[in-house]
């Protein structure tokens, strides 16, 4: 991965803050406490040698990268620059980007070192917006970055380094080689999301629409594969093809891996199913035992899917032998979640994997183990976990460290006080309430980064380049003024907001069909969160 400057980052300033004084800004007065783990960068001892990708395989790295890895999954808005350092700094073994489409990462998108941030930006330069664009980021007070134009991806090289996978959203084997020619200096690896069962995604040819067409996947991983010309490794995320048979999964895996594809990654729900049903684990645990039964998928297999405790990872690793997990939605409901504990570490080390076939005798049925509140010390309320408030407090801390927008991050604090789109078998054991009993509705309130700080209480010194800079964020696809930008309704009155959106998402893609021809693709269900700024013009 390339260097950037990097900040200093010591931590210092005076524990006598006069939080009376007006005039001073909450951010110029994070300095009284020591700083959090999550805010201090990684000794670079615990980095891999430059040298390591020259001298291996993609396969061998993809193994060493994959195999008892445990991943934060792309997430749309939420698995930024913030939400990715932080997931590390609390045990994840890799992070993927938010799903950026082929079409928005290549020209005129430009690479820029950030030697204020010492961040890798890749920013959209504000002149090919239109004026009415321009005006908005111009005018756009609570961002400094704006005034450049809009950074899709921002990478922290020391923080990231070795631990980032670039999630790419495309349809088109050509698209998307120059999509990842594009980053691929500054990623260690790089997936296509074939999982994403978002209308605008399949009606562009791509997410969940490769699970219908396994010629066109298979040819987006072989060209990836065969033009890279580097060691990276090639990956996908796709979701169950059948709710009841195997076989189909099992099958367009193989497909995968014959192409090319050096780990994969498998979400255990089917098109179609809302995220507050269970995923489907019992199908997921026959696919992967099928999968590392045969003798032609020797790749990494990664599963993902309502894994809210340390219990369930540790029951769905014992089940499948699968080589790792990836965690979503609970990474945003706690990302402490990802600490191991030292006898957890112990018995992978000790065992180097579970075998496939299971293990011991299964006593609990797998639908019930689901629906089971963990007590314990790998439960609901373990004692590994952090508390969620400082879970905040810390995600807050790392927005101002990577100036992240202040409409994103009240976004990502809503979905981290939520259980809305959590299983609702899982919500009862799931606790929503914070030690200063802040809200949705305070949060919604907050208009800046100022805002959030003073409603979360946050206290820490921020190991930014400068306590003098007026911080606020790299600007998102709110810029761009498309359909999707971020609206307090989203939380604070969801179902009428959804109709709205759907409305209008009906409206757009109706001219759009006017202006191409269909896909073929059957109809899917509306989308609430895809940014339709990165998805390509249909």
């Amino acid at each position: 991965m390339s260097s950037a400057a990097v900040p200093n980052t010591t931590a210092g300033g005076d524990d006598n803050n006069n939080d009376d004084d007006s005039s001073s800004s909450p951010i110029n007065l994070l300095k009284d406490s020591q700083t959090p783990h999550s805010l201090q960068n990684p000794p670079r001892s615990l980095l891999l040698p430059s040298s390591f990708s020259s001298n291996h395989t993609p396969q061998e790295i993809a193994n060493h990268l994959f195999q008892n890895s445990e991943i934060l999954a792309p997430m749309v808005r939420a698995s930024t620059t913030p939400l990715r350092t932080l997931a590390l700094s609390h045990g994840a073994s890799l992070v993927y980007t938010e799903e950026l489409v082929d079409r928005s990462i290549v020209s005129p998108t430009e690479r820029i070192i950030n030697e204020e941030l010492g961040t890798i930006d890749y920013r959209v330069p504000k002149h090919t917006y239109s004026a009415k664009v321009q005006r908005r980021l111009e005018n756009d007070v609570d961002n400094p970055d704006a005034k450049n134009g809009a950074v899709l991806l921002r990478i922290d090289p020391l923080i990231e380094r070795n631990k980032l996978i670039y999630q790419l959203g495309t349809g088109e084997p050509n698209l998307a080689l120059e999509a990842a020619m594009t980053v691929v200096k500054d990623v260690d690896g790089l997936d296509v999301n074939m999982g994403c069962p978002k209308k605008f995604s399949v009606s562009g040819g791509m997410g969940s629409a490769l699970l219908s067409d396994m010629r066109r996947a298979c040819d987006i991983i072989s060209t990836l594969r065969r033009n890279i010309g580097c060691n990276v490794p090639v990956s996908a995320k796709i979701r169950l093809l059948d709710e009841n048979d195997p076989k189909k999964t099992v099958d367009f895996v193989r497909g995968l891996v014959k192409a090319g594809a050096n780990a994969i990654a498998i979400h255990g729900r089917i098109r179609g199913d809302e995220s507050h049903i269970m995923a489907r684990w019992g199908t997921l645990i026959e696919v992967v035992r099928e999968l590392k039964l045969c003798g032609d998928v020797t790749v990494p297999i990664i599963v993902n899917g309502d894994l809210y405790t340390r219990e369930d990872i540790r029951e769905m690793k014992r089940r499948t032998g699968c080589d790792g997990i990836m965690l979503a939605r609970p990474a945003l409901y706690n990302v402490s979640l990802f600490n191991r504990g030292k006898e957890e570490e112990g018995e992978e080390k000790a065992s180097g994997g579970i075998s496939a076939d299971g293990g011991e005798e299964e006593e609990v049925p797998i639908s019930q183990f689901q629906q089971t509140n963990h007590s314990g010390y790998y439960g609901y309320n373990s004692p590994l976990l952090h508390s969620r408030t400082s879970i905040v407090q810390e995600y807050i801390g790392h927005c101002v460290r990577y100036r992240a927008h202040s409409k994103n991050a009240k976004y990502v604090v809503c979905e981290m006080m939520n259980a809305r789109r959590a299983p609702t078998t899982r919500v009862p054991f799931l606790n929503m309430e914070f030690e200063g009993g802040q809200n949705i509705q305070s949060v919604c309130k907050c208009r800046n980064l100022n805002d959030l700080i003073k409603v979360w209480d946050c206290k820490w010194t921020i190991p930014m380049p400068s306590a003098t800079k007026s911080v606020a964020s790299s600007v998102g696809v709110e810029a761009q003024g498309d359909l999707h930008n971020y609206d307090d309704r989203y939380f604070l009155d969801h179902d009428k907001f959804r109709k709205e959106r759907n409305d209008a998402l009906n409206d757009q893609l109706s001219l759009s069909t006017k202006m191409s021809a269909s896909t073929g693709i059957g109809e899917e269900k509306k989308d609430d969160d895809a940014p339709t700024s990165k998805r390509p013009k249909i």
